[in-house]
């Protein structure tokens, strides 16, 4: 697999409060990657505490459990990530409360495992995550916010969603509360498929058609993370832009 990881502050945040990372790993010569991406919230700079902290705290959690077997256990990949999410949950809900000038800080996460031509996907917020199989995209996360659950009781439709007054108030955080419920899926990765994880700065501003329009090209992965960023910076701009592109080759 071969990847990118590419996060910008956009044309009015003074703050990037998104971050981002990705490792390949081995098991006995099996390449595993790991990837994660927070989108953070709090004011005064602490949500790009809560991103970092959760970023790196997860990549690690899940990256100790995996490496303190003899194999990969696909049967226990569900529990590693629920384990993970609600250590880096009590890690940044903890720092909140011991220290006042972090309280109220949290984030949004999602995270993806790759093994062989499997993908455990996890998130909790609105960063989202992305497939794209023969041509066609599928956001595969749900997000956790207060114009999707008005989409899902059809008391708005989809379109109305993206102008909505309160599309940026998450359901769900990382941080905010002492349990943090994830939600897992999992897909198939071909040869040829990518995989887009993105922060609301893309997805909130960038349609899917577009977003498509940009991965079906043959680039290279690190050009086509700058033009979907350059394409959310076109198109508004107003918030910090983060996307991990991996593509299976």
């Amino acid at each position: 697999m071969i990847f990118s990881c590419l996060s910008d502050v956009g044309r009015v945040r003074k703050n990037n409060e998104d971050y981002c990372k990705g490792e390949v790993i081995n098991i006995n010569e099996e390449a595993v990657g790991i990837f994660a991406l927070a989108d953070g919230m709090g004011g005064h700079n602490k949500g790009e505490v809560a991103s970092e902290m959760a970023v790196e705290n997860i990549i690690e959690c899940i990256k100790s459990s995996i490496l303190n077997s003899s194999s990969i256990k696909i049967d226990y990949i569900d529990d590693i990530i629920k384990q993970a999410y609600n250590n880096v949950n009590s890690i940044i809900y903890n720092k909140s409360n011991e220290d006042d000038s972090y309280f109220g800080m949290g984030t949004t996460l999602v995270v993806a495992i790759i093994y062989k031509d499997d993908i455990w996907i996890a998130n909790v917020g609105d960063s989202r995550v992305y497939i794209m199989k023969e041509d066609k995209i599928k956001q595969v996360t749900i997000d956790h916010s207060i114009v999707e659950e008005f989409v899902r009781a059809k008391i708005i439709t989809e379109e109305e969603a993206k102008t909505h007054p309160r599309r940026n108030q998450i359901t769900r955080a990382i941080g905010t509360d002492p349990i943090v419920i994830v939600d897992i899926f999992k897909e198939k990765f071909a040869k040829n498929n990518k995989l887009l994880l993105c922060s609301d700065g893309l997805s909130g501003f960038v349609d899917d058609d577009k977003i498509l329009d940009i991965l079906k090209s043959d680039e290279d992965i690190n050009i086509l993370s700058q033009r979907l960023i350059n394409t959310a910076n076109k198109s508004c701009g107003k918030d910090n832009i983060t996307v991990i592109l991996i593509q299976n080759n």
